[in-house]
């Protein structure tokens, strides 16, 4: 899986901005928190000055008179039942607030997947997007639920307990300015080291995804061929890479978050008994006063101690951000389409000259050219490798490519919108994909215009009602993931069946009953004869006698079309597709 750079404190500041974009739309909210935030702080600091007031000017002289004392006891109490419920509000709505951030957020990145190029699916392993698009927002969502609400209640709490300090002492709070600097410079040495850290902690994270589904994808073949103990062996690996990640963010935590701060604490502490001490020599020092000033730099590191823990998870959401970030800048998009060509009505095919290739080195098209005319078929055939796929692959516009045209209906498919290209081609794949929902939502695929008599024509159409009505609920039977429940055949015809139901003008078969048992093969040759006819169809066939009638047979060899013709004319010249014609059937060539 490609390395992400490291990121720099600049970098780090630009996802941070970034992600503060996504408070813009929730701005009313948040100032409403942030003003309840300001009330909370303004408890915070007032409490210990009441206390101190009644320390100074009631406990110390032995002097209670019962209006003031009340009057204390009363305001004291009545802050701290207000700092309870106007906190239950604060969190509440920051926390409504982050939650639609990141529900937000994970639409975005959802749908940018959904948007994204075939080729940037081939080089990421799925895993690895997953892993960005759950793990990596749900800790972007820890970053605004608890750190920024922390961070600003932190600020607020720093300087109202500096301006009571200031208020109370102003020789002893601008010496306690003295132990800024060393806080700052704790964090800046934690910042720099442990977004390192962290970056490389999501990376394993999401190798880890990787091989989790890239083994439960492949669980069949693991089992089948007893790779059971590799894949273990290997996935411990990547997880002894995530221990050593994660061990390496303990250390640097359990030194630089709070023991770091307890030390200057302690010589805060220190620095504010000693003054005390040495002042009272000379001047009387007020108990209460005493009590305020150990009590707000109590309340002043406690904040700070609470930045520091939660700077553990402001990196990993800065780390987490910034893969979420460079996903939703990803360049590599689905080739783009326009609509000034129009609708396809006839569904005539060209091919003019098209080269390609998929890393921009190596061709695996070259000059590719022929026509597909309306009604007509052209079945590709060739050796693994040869580009069959890939001709279809450029047809359906998964791929740009940049040399030579593909024209249908005489414009490019550059000029046609996706929709009418997905509307007007039916592609049915030789493993084909089911979703989870019912026989019924898998040929209507949510096409909420398509009636129940349209879906079962189309299964009719295709022979797929036989084994369907069989099916204990019918058009309702239950499909699980990828149709694991059901046949390779069953799942090719209900494939066969939601490609008719949109009754398109071109039809895209890549070895289409090659996971079909003969019987069915057989069964549904009707259905085929009928889907193609009037249609223009483009078939990949491997099995040779599923394309005998195609109107024109193109071979392939290296990307290049080497043979071009009928099925009798090209066993006529005798060459490549001859070859394969008797490898096919068994026979051997006799010189």
């Amino acid at each position: 899986m490609e390395k992400q750079p490291t990121l720099t404190g600049k970098d780090q500041w630009t996802v941070f901005k970034r992600l503060l974009t996504y408070l813009i739309p929730h701005k009313k909210m948040l100032a409403f928190a942030m003003l309840l935030l300001v009330l909370t702080v303004l408890g915070d600091v007032l409490g210990p000055f009441l206390i101190k007031t009644f320390i100074d000017d009631f406990l110390t002289p032995g002097n209670f008179p019962t209006g003031p004392v009340v009057g204390l006891a009363v305001g004291y109490l009545f802050i701290q039942i207000s700092n309870v419920v106007i906190s239950y509000f604060q969190l509440l709505k920051f926390q409504e607030a982050a939650l639609k951030i990141i529900q937000q957020m994970r639409i975005d990145v959802f749908a940018k997947v959904q948007n994204l190029g075939m080729r940037y699916f081939d080089k990421t392993p799925a895993g690895s997007i997953v892993s960005r698009v759950t793990n990596d927002t749900e800790a972007i969502k820890e970053m605004f639920v608890s750190v920024l609400i922390g961070f600003i209640q932190s600020a607020f709490l720093i300087i109202g307990v500096y301006i009571a300090m200031f208020f109370l002492n102003v020789k002893l709070a601008a010496i306690s300015l003295v132990l800024l600097p060393i806080l700052f410079w704790i964090m800046y040495l934690y910042r720099k080291y442990s977004s390192v850290f962290y970056q490389d902690l999501r990376e394993r994270l999401g190798q880890l995804n990787a091989k989790i589904s890239e083994s439960v994808q492949g669980m069949g073949m693991i089992q089948a061929f007893g790779q059971e103990e590799r894949l273990k062996d290997e996935f411990s690996g990547i997880n002894e890479q995530h221990w050593q990640a994660g061990k390496r963010n303990i250390k640097i935590d359990g030194l630089l978050l709070r023991p770091a701060i307890d030390l200057v604490y302690a010589l805060a502490l220190i620095i504010l008994l000693s003054y005390f001490g040495i002042t009272s020599f000379s001047n009387t020092v007020e108990v209460g006063v005493i009590y305020a000033f150990v009590t707000y730099i109590d309340r002043f590191f406690e904040p700070i101690n609470q930045v520091m823990q939660r700077l553990s998870i402001f990196q990993q959401a800065i780390v987490a951000a910034a893969r979420v970030f460079s996903l939703l800048d990803e360049d590599d998009l689905a080739p783009a389409q326009n609509s000034t060509a129009g609708t396809i009505e006839d569904g005539r095919i060209e091919f003019k000259g098209v080269s390609f290739s998929y890393d921009g080195t190596t061709d695996v098209l070259k000059n590719i050219s022929f026509t597909a005319m309306p009604g007509e078929t052209v079945a590709l055939v060739g050796h693994t490798g040869s580009g069959k796929s890939s001709i279809i692959n450029l047809l359906m516009r998964f791929y740009e490519f940049s040399k030579g045209d593909i024209l249908i209906d005489g414009k490019s498919v550059k000029n046609y919108e996706s929709q009418e290209l997905r509307k007007k081609i039916g592609l049915v794949l030789q493993d084909p994909f089911l979703f989870y929902g019912s026989i019924e939502s898998n040929i209507r695929l949510h096409n909420q215009k398509m009636t129940d008599a349209e879906v079962q024509e189309a299964a009719e159409f295709v022979q797929a009602d036989r084994f369907i009505h069989a099916l204990p609920n019918g058009y309702r039977q239950d499909v699980t993931e990828r149709g694991s429940t059901f046949s390779s055949g069953q799942r090719q015809l209900v494939a066969f069946a939601r490609t008719m139901a949109t009754n398109p003008k071109i039809l895209v078969l890549d070895e289409a009953t090659a996971n079909i048992d003969t019987e069915t093969e057989i069964a549904i040759q009707a259905g085929l004869e009928r889907m193609r006819k009037g249609r223009t169809t483009i078939a990949i066939a491997h099995r040779l006698s599923t394309i005998q009638d195609a109107d024109q047979i193109l071979v392939l060899h290296h990307g290049e079309i080497v043979e071009r013709g009928t099925h009798q004319e090209l066993l006529a010249e005798r060459g490549l597709y001859h070859k394969m014609y008797l490898l096919q059937n068994g026979i051997v060539e006799t010189m």
